[in-house]
């Protein structure tokens, strides 16, 4: 017997005795197996989680604190039903959904997901560079710095990628190292919400009122804004526009990075890599709540929380950077362009040599709501623990876990091309192609050089993709739970089947909405690239119900 026949000989064994083993005993054993789950996690806690639980902590504190969990569930819910469909088929989903629904669906989403692996690639190494040069090894700042630090953390990377295509062992060797990586972000955070705990800058009352959801505040703005913009009297319609504009974008980008449309491709073929199979479907979705659920949850709960009770409602950083005239300071470029977009306002013919004047000249209550508005990043968040904890220790901690989030998505987001490739190219998805296909995000080691002048090519068109693609792929796989010729007797019938149409209807319908909302009147260059993907969105999915329903009729 090999190895491979013998680990999945001694996960049988436990997965019979979990059975009988009691809620705890189980509970215990199903954590020994997990895996999938928590690469689900590795992915979904990154630059674009921290960033986004970040500005949701600036802009609306935490009355949006719910916001996160709930979407975190619903993906689980989606996850789930992918688990439960590849594990009862045993089939690659790609082939699955080609055969069974359209090729355009399919097409649809191997694309956007390749597409989102190398782009979103790009920051992550731009992440994870600047927290060694500016958190960890302030010696290593500098162009010879930057090359060193991003070749180091594509080999990293890449070595343990390799670990996965090297057998059982080498999977399970991978998954530990995830495990840990994900457990370093989680507790890096939480040490920061327990030193603002400390220090009694945290109001755990109005955090645990912010977990009940105010779907209010999905269209205006929150408490402590609408306070500051009423005092700007005459252009209080205006500023309360453009609040609920950037809190609408704060959301959807904080909605987003819960599950996302790559998230959906790696999920059923790393179980399938594994060997799971019908045994293993209690298991996948005890799976993906402890290791998807509790450390995103977690740690984007620990970031919004920071965040909110330092800079929410707060002024005295922005303007103390701005009294020193300190034109470089991202915080200050913000500031400004909100500024001379309420100055142009009341004077949209102002020279651009009379703005400096007018600037001093606006009243107060409208430089406040704009120092308000200005994003924070993790360097002034770390500033902020530095009389608690001293400069070293809040550097470290801060570097620590950004540097985790950007590597371990990295890694995630390499072995997803791997599998997409070989799709791509109709091959088993292990051994050189699959390495083959997780080196080409590798290109994202550019990122610390040309991400922040690539952005706007980039991250748009990325973004609209595969924001269009995430309710497509949901769809497909709420059309193949509910088919008898692709489930056989492992369709769910009766009060589980309406259990499950229940959660995915809600989880398809919540997603589609997030994804509309998020899509209309989006622009690149004065294009409506976003309006165009909507209409791609609702003819690909007609395509797609009409040729399923086509199928199913063929299959009776």
């Amino acid at each position: 017997m090999n190895n491979d026949q013998s680990t999945t000989s001694r996960e049988e064994i436990l997965l019979e005795s979990a059975q009988s083993a009691g809620p705890l005993g189980k509970a215990a054993i199903y954590t020994r197996l997990s895996g999938p789950g928590w690469l689900q996690g590795a992915i979904t806690l990154g630059g674009g989680s921290l960033a986004g639980a970040l500005y949701l902590g600036v802009l609306m504190g935490t009355e949006m604190m719910w916001l996160q969990p709930v979407a975190m569930i619903f993906g689980v819910i989606m996850l789930s039903a992918i688990s439960y469909v590849t594990l009862s088929t045993g089939e690659r989903p790609f082939q699955t959904i080609k055969t069974r629904i359209s090729p355009v669906l399919a097409w649809g989403w191997l694309i956007a997901t390749i597409m989102a692996n190398i782009v979103w690639c790009l920051p992550q190494f731009a992440l994870g560079t600047a927290a060694v040069q500016q958190n960890l090894v302030p010696a290593l700042d500098g162009p010879t710095g930057k090359v060193i630090v991003a070749g180091c953390i594509l080999l990293v990377a890449s070595v343990v990628v390799w670990f996965y295509n090297s057998g059982s062992k080498g999977i399970k060797a991978f998954e530990l190292i995830l495990k840990v990586m994900v457990g370093i972000v989680v507790l890096s955070f939480f040490g920061v919400v327990l030193a603002l705990s400390n220090q009694g800058a945290i109001d755990w009352g109005q955090i645990f009122s912010g977990l009940v959801p105010n779907l209010s505040y999905l269209f205006e703005p929150v408490p402590a804004l609408v306070e500051q913009i009423q005092q700007t009297g005459a252009y209080s319609d205006w500023w309360t526009a453009k609040v609920a504009g950037i809190q609408k974008d704060v959301i959807i980008a904080a909605f987003a990075t819960a599950v996302g449309i790559n998230m959906t491709f790696l999920l059923p073929y790393s179980m399938l890599r594994k060997g799971w199979g019908t045994k293993q479907r209690g298991l996948a979705i005890f799976d993906l709540s402890i290791g998807l659920i509790v450390p995103f949850v977690l740690a984007t709960g620990c970031v919004v929380i920071a965040a909110a009770s330092t800079f929410h409602g707060k002024t005295d950083d922005v303007m103390q950077l701005v009294k020193a005239g300190d034109s470089s300071a991202k915080e200050v470029k913000a500031y400004n362009g909100y500024v001379d977009q309420r100055i142009k306002q009341e004077n949209p013919g102002i020279a651009d040599n009379d703005l400096a004047a007018a600037r001093e000249a606006l009243p107060v209550a409208d430089k406040q709501i704009a120092a308000m508005l200005v994003k924070r990043d993790n360097n002034a968040l770390a500033g902020t623990l530095e009389p608690l904890v001293g400069s070293t220790v809040a550097q470290t901690v801060f570097g620590v876990g950004v540097l985790g989030m950007a590597v371990s998505t990295i890694i995630i987001l390499m072995l997803i091309n791997g599998f997409a490739f070989c799709e791509l190219l109709n091959v088993p998805a292990e051994g050189s192609m699959h390495r083959i296909g997780s080196l080409i995000p590798a290109v994202g080691v550019l990122g610390p050089f040309i991400w922040g002048a690539a952005a706007p090519a980039l991250a748009v068109p990325t973004s609209v993709i595969g924001g269009a693609m995430l309710p497509i792929a949901y769809v497909s796989f709420l059309l193949l739970m509910n088919s008898k010729a692709v489930l056989g007797d492992a369709m769910p019938t009766g009060t589980k089947r309406i259990v499950w149409n229940i959660l995915m209807i809600t989880g398809t319908a919540v997603s589609a909405f997030a994804s509309a909302w998020g899509l209309y009147g989006k622009k690149m260059y004065d294009f409506q690239i976003g309006n165009v993907a909507l209409g791609l969105l609702a003819v690909m999915l007609t395509i797609g119900v009409i040729s399923f329903f086509k199928k199913q009729a063929k299959a009776e």
